[in-house]
């Protein structure tokens, strides 16, 4: 299992509740500062990564997203 945590920068307001049906975020939450939401996503390899953060950047509203991945 591979953890990674997306920032969404959105000025779009319930864009966390927009990231929660994507189905490998396990968790969502609006965040104050540079940006506007983080996503918690759960995936089994790493290249899923890439693609679930294609899938935020498609949803309408969505500047920018910066991903960090989970080191164990």
């Amino acid at each position: 299992m591979v953890r990674a945590i997306i920032l969404v920068k959105s000025p779009k307001r319930l864009i966390a509740a927009r990231l929660r049906k994507i189905d490998a975020v396990s968790d969502s939450f609006p965040t104050n500062g540079q940006f506007d939401a983080v996503a918690v996503i759960d995936v089994d390899e790493l290249v899923q990564i890439k693609e679930v953060a294609c899938q935020i950047q498609e949803i309408n509203g969505v500047e920018r997203t910066e991903t960090m991945v989970e080191v164990q």
